[in-house]
């Protein structure tokens, strides 16, 4: 009896020893207490957790954007302007001296062209300016003066020569070549240039108005960089409407009685009629008889 309760003792403790080895191999719901392919963690070592991983260090990087895509300026008008020299380094004045024009500084020889599709107006083949006489209908030498399509006068002065074909009445392209830069007029001891001026139709008289009217290089600007429909169009109307088609000579009005006697190459246009001369010898009054013009 005794040797009986000692196996049934031995059998209850060898149960219990193998239990206790069973949960130490598994832990709770068989999962074991400790990873044995994990080792600890060394001192001063970053613990696995805070590690950056290569989806944490992507997420952090700025996105690397493609090239820019190119979008084309708004278009303003209907009408395509080129800027008036064509093939060769320019650069010009910005701001108002004495007249609403600018200087178009270019190599002698360079192609003006014209801004804008239209009809030659103007044609000067002769350079007339003397410096004793410094006459303001004479100061842009050789020149050229288109009515655009747009119904602005743009006017290419101090040419060297006039492009063959181009007189008055002739029909041009935007870009057509109508001259070359020189230094005729009074800039024979200037560098080359073109004086190039925006204005409106008038009669050949009134040579005073074809010196510019309207600022033109904000229109420049937009032309050689990027937006070539920018108009002067309606600028140059509102203008016209405040000022009238033949306003008054108020800027180097000297020498008009003296121009009249050999004007240039021009459209038929009536010529206009003399008021008396005042006491000021360089500034002539002129009646126009030329019809206002349409809206053009």
């Amino acid at each position: 009896m005794r040797s009986g309760l000692v196996g049934r003792w031995a059998a209850v403790t060898g149960a219990v020893l193998l239990t206790g080895a069973c949960t130490q191999a598994t832990g709770l719901a068989g999962v074991g207490a400790t990873s044995p392919t994990t080792p600890p963690p060394s001192a001063g070592a970053t613990p696995a957790a805070t590690a950056p991983t290569p989806e944490h260090m992507a997420a952090e990087q700025p996105p690397q954007g493609g090239e820019p895509v190119k979008v084309p300026p708004p278009k303003l008008s209907k009408y395509t302007y080129t800027f008036p020299v064509k093939g060769c380094k320019t650069e010009y004045q910005r701001k108002l001296l004495v007249l609403p024009k600018t200087t178009i500084w270019a190599p002698q020889g360079c192609a003006f062209v014209a801004p804008v599709g239209g009809v030659v107006d103007e044609v000067n083949v002769q350079d007339r300016w003397s410096p004793s006489t410094d006459a303001g209908a004479t100061r842009e030498g050789k020149f050229v003066t288109i009515i655009g399509d747009d119904g602005v006068r743009y006017l290419g002065g101090h040419l060297d020569s006039v492009a063959d074909g181009i007189k008055p009445g002739t029909r041009v392209k935007g870009g057509q070549v109508l001259g070359k830069v020189g230094r005729s007029g009074n800039a024979r001891d200037a560098g080359p240039n073109l004086y190039f001026a925006i204005s409106w139709k008038t009669g050949p008289a009134f040579w005073w108005v074809r010196r510019g009217m309207v600022k033109p290089w904000d229109y420049l600007d937009a032309w050689q960089e990027g937006n070539r429909t920018l108009s002067p169009r309606e600028e140059t109307l509102k203008l016209r409407g405040k000022l009238g088609e033949t306003p008054q000579c108020t800027v180097q009005c000297g020498g008009a009685v003296r121009q009249q006697q050999d004007p240039p190459q021009a459209s038929k246009t009536p010529q206009p009629q003399k008021s008396p001369k005042k006491d000021d010898d360089d500034v002539v009054t002129l009646t126009p008889t030329t019809a206002p013009l349409d809206g053009r």
